[in-house]
């Protein structure tokens, strides 16, 4: 059924619409190319004067989305938050402190971990309201004993039937086989139980290769990987795509793990040892199985090391209760207690927002806080795998060792950096855990070793890239990206130059700072690299991707209005997306000669249909 606004843009931009070329009617060379241009040649295109209603970034973390998060947060459900709160803004410290509440000043931790959490206290209410409920414990940590399933013999009892011994004993072995550790080297992957979709279980893929693909001076390191696949397991259903994604889970840094045990005083001797782990509830260990109660074996290791995540997420009033509960000195109880408070919502608010805190540097700066490891369990936040693109073409890409042949895949990993209270600077789980991998790798090599014995555990999994959904055979292709951004789409130019007169159907816009030090993989998208790809630097040419968006506007135009055109958009939101995603409207504005709201009704219908991909964060 035709609606209005359809109408509305097939009449303002059929006559500027392009024609389709016809295959074999039109030459190549008639398909617009990547043109040379100037910033001082562009046209400006003024906005209309209403304001547009600014999007929230992707790369904000976005911590409640319902009541349930709210109260997992601050420790109190939206009702008492309601009745709590008069309005006035006092809780967060913008107006006159109440009358009638009685403090005292408070002693300070006199360490460096708690001076750098930035806390405004000087003195605390004597007397806490609203403190929140100490978390329910759900997870437990038990000693290993043996099951006695078999009824001790007695002397006025007569002699078991041999049969229903046997069956007995059966009944014992099987159930100590199952209260065993599995044979799984766990410094490579995971325990089993981690899953993240039945059937997907993880895999330790080898580190064929490695190597830095940003150059000393660039602002972020990017390390590229070489990884064989040739023994995934099959039965998945699934396969690699041209553009489509991985799963990686990354494990918390070993001493960053050693560290939380020995500050929690957890004796050497039983890190490593089989415990009994037993859940009442919930998904964890697992990463998204079903919500029930589990028991199992596993070792403490294990667990801080795969399955909870004690570097990336803020703390939370639950995490704070439980330190608080076991802290043996009291400045450090009644601080930790207030935190959780009412009263110190407004500290509270800020101290979530403010500088990264990890769960070492919690335990740093409130030393006599040691609770017990399957109460903190209980509270922490799981670890999550982290997802990146394929950056070649899965079904193109294998190597011949040993006489035999190994299916590759290839990944490019931005590290991400995040101020830390004691180094500096310090990376995320994800790109942490492989800028580790690759450096071990690197210094093998560099020390004579052949082949390095180094592993990524990955999976498959169900959530494929959205670039990967959408890719067609055929149809001109426009990709836009900007940092590793441009990764996945190296797949995509290498499956289409390797197809006859595929060369004037893609084209890419690769948005860079210097190509001196940070532009990837240059010359390995093949042979036409210099006739469709157009590289932009901000630092020595001052333009950017989306003023190169603006200069192809003929190009961009003619793509997404031919038949099974795209345009793809991959990078972060912060500055490029929203750029690209303007200027792409701007181009829509003057080549359709539609309004803004009509031009991004234009891009939010060719998105609707999969011509408009944006893959963003």
């Amino acid at each position: 059924m035709t609606t209005q606004t359809d109408l509305l843009l097939v009449e303002h931009s059929a006559a500027s619409i392009p024609e389709e070329p016809q295959l074999g009617s039109l030459p190549a060379s008639e398909a617009p190319s990547l043109t040379y241009s100037d910033s001082s040649d562009e046209p400006e295109v003024e906005d209309p004067p209403q304001p547009v209603p600014r999007r929230r970034r992707a790369s904000t973390r976005l911590i409640a989305q319902s009541p349930l998060d709210v109260q997992r947060i601050t420790g109190e459900t939206t009702t008492q938050l309601i009745k709590r709160c008069c309005g006035g803004g006092c809780c967060l410290g913008l107006g006159p402190k109440r009358d009638g509440v009685e403090s005292e000043p408070i002693e300070l931790p006199d360490n460096d971990a708690y001076r750098s959490l930035l806390l405004k206290i000087d003195q605390i209410p004597i007397t806490l309201t609203g403190v929140c409920e100490l978390p329910e414990q759900t997870v437990f940590l038990q000693p290993m004993r043996r099951p006695s399933t078999v009824p001790s013999p007695t002397g006025a009892s007569p002699l078991p039937n041999p049969d229903s011994t046997s069956s007995l004993l059966g009944q014992v072995e099987s159930k100590l086989h199952s209260l065993t550790l599995e044979d799984l080297d766990t410094r490579i992957q995971p325990p089993s139980f981690v899953q993240p979709h039945p059937p997907h279980h993880v895999f330790a893929a080898r580190i064929v290769n490695s190597r830095e693909l940003t150059r000393p001076g660039a602002e972020k390191r990017t390390f590229h990987f070489d990884l064989d696949v040739t023994n995934y397991p099959d039965g998945e259903g699934t396969d690699f795509k041209v553009g489509g994604a991985i799963g990686v889970m990354a494990p918390n840094e070993a001493s960053m793990v050693e560290e939380v045990l020995d500050l929690l005083l957890v004796p050497r001797f039983l890190r490593d040892k089989p415990v009994l782990l037993r859940t009442t509830k919930g998904r964890w260990p697992t990463v998204w199985g079903d919500d029930m109660a589990r028991e199992l074996v596993t070792t403490r290791r294990d667990l801080l090391t795969w399955c909870s995540d004690i570097q990336s997420y803020p703390p939370t009033k639950q995490l704070l209760r439980v330190l608080g509960e076991h802290a043996t000195d009291e400045n450090e109880r009644k601080i930790l207690l207030y935190l959780c408070s009412a009263e110190g919502q407004g500290v509270f608010c800020d101290f979530r927002t403010g500088p990264h805190v990890s769960l070492v540097q919690l335990l740093h700066a409130f030393p006599s806080a040691k609770p017990p490891l399957d109460m903190l369990l209980s509270v922490l936040q799981p670890l999550m795998p982290r997802f990146y693109s394929l950056s070649n073409d899965p079904h193109e890409s294998y190597l011949n060792r040993d006489g035999k042949q190994h299916r590759l895949i290839e990944i490019a990993v931005t590290v991400h950096e995040t101020a830390d209270w004691r180094t500096g600077k310090r990376q995320g789980v994800g790109s942490g855990f492989l800028q580790r991998q690759a450096l071990r790798f690197l210094e093998a090599k560099e020390r004579g070793e052949k082949d390095p014995e180094l592993y990524v555990p990955m999976f498959k999994g169900l959530m494929q890239n959205p670039l990967a959904k959408q890719f067609k055979s055929d149809g001109p292709m426009l990709l836009i990206g900007a940092g590793v951004g441009i990764a996945p789409f190296r797949g995509f130019v290498q499956r289409r130059l390797k197809t006859a007169n595929c060369a004037n159907k893609v084209w890419v816009l690769q948005g860079i700072r210097d190509s001196h030090v940070d532009e990837l993989y240059s010359g390995e998208w093949g042979a036409h690299e210099g006739e469709v790809k157009r590289v932009v630097e901000s630092r020595r040419q001052g333009r950017y991707v989306q003023e190169e968006v603006r200069a192809q506007a003929d190009l961009v135009w003619y793509v997404i209005n031919a038949v099974d055109g795209r345009v793809f958009v991959c990078g972060s939101s912060k500055g490029m997306g929203e750029g690209v995603e303007n200027a792409l409207v701007e181009v829509a504005m003057r080549k359709g000669n539609l309004q803004r709201e009509e031009a991004e009704e234009f891009w939010r219908l060719k998105k609707e249909a999969g011509q408009y991909i944006a893959e963003t964060w």
